[in-house]
């Protein structure tokens, strides 16, 4: 559902506004690297390492720093790969995630949000994950398929 609102808030004078989060899709060999959540929202299930951007901080340095906190590896930005921001995708609120392609080496460390962190195959992950994170690697497939347009 679409805000009513159409100017800023009488009581504060800012604009509503969706918060940005970040995500990282670290794909080799036909495995992506995934955490169990170790909080809520979604806490138990599996999610792309990510997480808030911080005021200030540029959405590239944000993806690398959620990819160290939560599985202690170092990465490099590939590419752009989506942006999701259908409201409800997540209970916090309306959030927008800019999801980036990562490079990475090593075997991860779970840390910060995360209760748990590996490497799983790409072709055997299947039921639910949090929020939108298996359309998310539906994408994925689909770009390393070669088939439609991400």
């Amino acid at each position: 559902m679409v805000s009513e609102m159409t100017g800023p808030c009488e009581q504060c004078g800012r604009w509503p506004a969706p918060k940005l989060t970040v995500d990282a899709v670290v794909e080799r060999d036909g495995q992506i690297l995934l955490i169990h959540r170790g909080i809520e929202p979604f806490k138990g299930m599996l999610a792309l390492p990510g997480g808030f951007v911080s005021e200030g901080e540029d959405p590239q340095d944000a993806v690398l720093r959620e990819l160290k906190e939560e599985c202690g590896l170092d990465g490099q930005i590939i590419d752009l790969m989506c942006i999701k921001g259908k409201p409800g995708r997540d209970p916090r609120g309306h959030i927008v995630t800019i999801v980036y392609l990562v490079e990475a080496e090593g075997e991860p460390v779970a840390g910060d949000d995360a209760a748990q962190a590996a490497w799983y195959n790409l072709n055997e992950i299947s039921g639910p994950m949090a929020g939108d994170h298996s359309e998310i690697l539906d994408d994925l497939r689909q770009l390393l398929a070669g088939v439609g347009p991400l």
